[in-house]
């Protein structure tokens, strides 16, 4: 009896910690004694997307790449934060998944993501977009560059009813952003109205937030740490890309002082999930979703990081601008970025300060490309790029 008993407790997954102090994940509070269960199903239900092999080669039948093992980690935790802001749209942020589920909604979402060229957010899409941004295909992609290149991807597909803003610059502004969600000739929706806010497409374009940001050199300055961890308290946050040094990865949440994340690093064997009516569908979709997430402590995490946020409608953006103030800037001595209602006169045109941030002529010392790191798994050694 003991020996099982030993047994069970070794094979525990060491995901959440037992602790009194809430854990936060996507903006909602948890309490890891009581809703252990709960918050696994919350993170399982999550889509999971990691190194797959035996694909089509990106590129053609020339390509070598018929995997993206050792170099695609940014691109899967790019999808993976889209794919959150897709469920959370389509299906609702409560959302959960379980291996019987054939919901269509569901499964047309997946299908947007699967590794072949015709989906419009698949490996090759991302890995070719960023080709044409100055990435080579196999080149490892820091959180400013994934940011552009889904920013400009889901301009292409209409049923996705997204829009992507990149705060550049440390700063967002938020006439930007109003301008660019507001769908034209209608009203915007009052923030102090009671009533059920306007929904897209009539009033609002919903919108996925990515603001990049340089936390220190080497390491995280411990200035931005608070910050940091407040920013997954926020009911619109959408986590974290970023990783640690020579692995990208996907912060989904925070406890105590460690961040809680989704690991793209395993190679998975290419499949479709299609319409799940046969096992081996069903078998598939089960390895889109991770049956635990790891974590790691917040101090150890790479200083080059993309905060992302998800809102629906404008009342929700409005809101979030708020907390942002409140929470995130005002308190702090050094927040993560600032918050301006117009582009301060002295800015560069949009334009140019999209080329200065993907790294093709900038000296700005918060340029996040130079920074990029090829990696490969089975080498600790990372060369700086730029």
């Amino acid at each position: 009896m003991d020996s099982l008993f030993t047994q069970n407790v070794s094979d525990e997954p060491d995901d959440i910690p037992q602790t009194q102090e809430p854990v936060w994940i996507f903006g909602k509070k948890y309490n890891a004694i009581k809703e252990l269960d709960t918050i696994r199903r919350f993170i399982r239900s999550k889509l999971w997307f990691t190194y797959r092999k035996g694909f089509v080669p990106i590129g053609g039948c020339s390509s070598a790449y018929t995997s993206d093992k050792g170099w695609g980690c940014m691109l899967r935790c790019g999808q993976m934060v889209l794919a959150q802001a897709l469920v959370a749209l389509h299906l609702g942020h409560d959302w959960q998944w379980n291996p019987q589920t054939k919901d269509s909604t569901y499964l047309k979402i997946l299908s947007k993501f699967e590794d072949k060229r015709t989906a419009p957010f698949s490996i090759h899409q991302i890995a070719l977009m960023g080709a044409s941004e100055g990435k080579e295909v196999g080149q490892w992609f820091g959180p400013n560059t994934i940011a552009q290149v889904l920013k400009k991807l889901v301009a292409y597909d209409e049923w996705s009813s997204i829009t992507i803003h990149v705060a550049l610059d440390n700063t967002l502004i938020v006439n930007d952003v109003l301008r660019q969600c507001r769908v034209e000739g209608a009203t915007a929706a009052e923030e102090d109205k009671t009533e059920e806010p306007f929904r897209a497409p009539s009033q609002w374009k919903p919108l996925l937030l990515l603001i990049p940001l340089r936390l220190g050199l080497s390491d995280i300055n411990p200035v931005y740490i608070n910050g940091l961890k407040t920013s997954f308290k926020i009911p619109q946050s959408l986590g974290v890309i970023g990783g640690k040094p020579n692995l990208a990865l996907y912060f989904i949440g925070c406890v105590e002082d460690q961040v809680i994340f989704l690991d793209p690093h395993t190679t998975q064997r290419y499949g479709c999930v299609d319409q799940k009516i046969d096992d081996e569908d069903v078998e598939m979709d089960q390895t889109y979703h991770c049956k635990a997430a790891s974590r790691i402590p917040i101090s150890g995490i790479d200083p080059s990081v993309a905060l992302c946020f998800f809102c629906a409608t404008e009342k929700e953006f409005k809101s979030l601008c708020k907390s942002m103030q409140s929470e995130l800037i005002t308190p702090e001595k050094q927040p993560l970025f600032e918050l301006c209602a117009e582009r301060p006169a002295h800015w560069s045109p949009v334009e140019d300060i999209a080329t200065e941030a993907l790294g093709v002529a900038s000296s700005n010392l918060l340029d996040f490309e130079p920074l990029d790191r090829q990696y490969d798994d089975s080498d600790e050694e990372f060369e700086l790029l730029g």
